[in-house]
C-alpha cells in the first residue's frame, strides 16, 4: 500500500499490554473496513516484559495492518510516540492507548474533523471518566493550570486519544515526558487549528495503569520546561538578557549610590560609614555577579542551539512490517 493511498495510520504505545492487543487490533480493523478507511495500526513496544512483542509480531502475520516497533528498553511514551510519529504513513495520524479504555468507534469521526472540518489536531475529551477520584481531582486542577499558561481551550490535555494531520506530527519533536503537552508544542510551531471531541472512556479491562501520582508532579515541572523551552529557544538571550540587565542595574545603582554617599560625606566633613560595613553593598554585589552570569548563560546558550542535539535516538531493538 503506497503512502498516497493511506489515510490513516493508528500508533499505539505499547508497555505490558499482552491481554489487551488482540482485542483492540480487532477493533480497530472491524471500525476501519466498515468505514472503508485505508490503514495501519502501529504498535510501539515501549520495552515490554511481557509477551507484548510476540502478541504484534502474531498479529502481523495474520494482517499486514499491524506493524510493530520495539524499544530495547523502557524509554516512555513521549519517546514511542515520536518514534511512531516518524514512521507513520497516514494522512491522518490518531494515537490512542492501548488499555481498551480509548474507543476505536470514535475514529471515523476523528478523520472527519480534521479532513473536512480544517482542524490540524483534534483532541479528546474524557468527560464522563471511569477512575478514582484521586486521579480525577488532580487531573482537572493539573487541566486548568496547563489552559491558563497556554490559552489553549481543552478539558483534557492528556487524554491519550488524539487526531492529528501528518503535518504536524512530522514537524513537532517530542522528549522527555512532552507527550502531555503535544497541543501546547503544535500551537507554539504554528498549528493553531486545535479542535477537542467528547469521547467515551471505558473502564479497563486488564491489568492496571502504568502511572502513578508522582505523574503530576512531574508534570508541572514539564510545563515549565516545554514553557520555557518553546518560548525561548530560538533567543534564549531575550530571557537571560532580560534578567541579567536587571538585576545588573539593580546592584550598579545601589552600590554606585553606597559609594556616592560616601565620597559625599567625606566632601561635607559628615561621619562616614565604610562602605563593607553596610549589608546592602554585598546583595548589590550579589546583584551584579547574578546579572553577569546571567549574561553569560544567555551567550552560551545562544551558542548551543546552533547545535543540533540528539534527543531522540532511541535503540530499537526490532521492526515489522517497516523499512529496516
Amino acid at each position: 500500500m503506497s503512502s498516497k493511498a493511506l489515510t490513516l495510520s493508528v500508533i499505539i504505545p505499547v508497555y505490558n499490554e499482552e491481554e489487551s492487543l488482540p482485542e483492540l487490533f480487532q477493533w480497530i480493523c472491524k471500525v476501519v473496513d466498515e468505514n472503508q478507511i485505508s490503514a495501519e495500526v502501529l504498535f510501539i513496544d515501549d520495552g515490554s516484559s511481557d509477551t507484548s512483542w510476540q502478541v504484534i509480531s502474531e498479529l502481523r502475520k495474520s494482517d499486514s495492518r499491524a506493524k510493530g516497533i520495539r524499544f530495547n528498553r523502557n524509554y516512555g511514551k513521549s519517546a514511542a510516540l515520536h518514534t511512531g510519529f516518524q514512521a507513520a504513513l497516514g494522512e491522518v495520524v490518531i494515537t490512542m492507548d492501548a488499555d481498551l479504555q480509548d474507543s476505536p468507534e470514535e475514529i471515523p469521526d476523528l478523520i472527519r474533523m480534521i479532513k473536512e472540518e480544517g482542524f490540524q489536531l483534534v483532541s479528546g475529551w474524557k468527560k464522563k471518566r471511569h477512575d478514582p477520584i484521586g486521579k480525577t481531582i488532580p487531573s482537572k486542577f493539573f487541566n486548568g493550570v496547563t489552559r491558563m499558561v497556554s490559552g489553549i481551550k481543552l478539558h483534557d490535555f492528556n487524554c491519550g486519544l488524539k487526531a492529528y494531520h501528518q503535518d504536524v506530527v512530522k514537524n513537532i519533536e517530542l522528549y522527555g515526558e512532552m507527550h502531555r503537552y503535544i497541543p501546547l508544542l503544535a500551537k507554539w510551531n504554528g498549528y493553531y487549528r486545535i479542535g477537542e471531541k467528547v469521547v467515551q472512556h471505558r473502564e479497563r479491562k486488564y491489568g492496571t495503569t502504568k502511572f502513578g501520582l508522582e505523574r503530576f508532579v512531574n508534570g508541572f515541572l514539564d510545563l515549565i520546561s516545554v514553557s520555557f523551552v518553546t518560548r525561548f529557544r530560538k533567543n534564549p538571550m531575550h530571557f537571560f538578557g532580560t534578567f541579567g540587565t536587571l538585576s545588573f542595574l539593580f546592584g550598579l545603582i545601589v552600590a554606585g549610590y553606597i559609594i556616592g554617599d560616601k565620597l559625599y560625606n567625606l566632601y561635607k566633613n559628615l561621619p562616614v560609614r565604610d562602605v563593607v560595613d553596610q549589608p546592602l553593598f554585598f546583595l548589590a554585589l550579589v546583584a551584579i555577579l547574578i546579572g553577569t552570569q546571567l549574561f553569560l548563560a544567555g551567550f552560551l546558550a545562544e551558542m548551543i542551539i546552533q547545535i543540533n542535539p540528539r534527543k531522540n535516538d532511541y535503540l530499537v531493538s526490532e521492526k515489522i512490517g517497516l523499512d529496516a
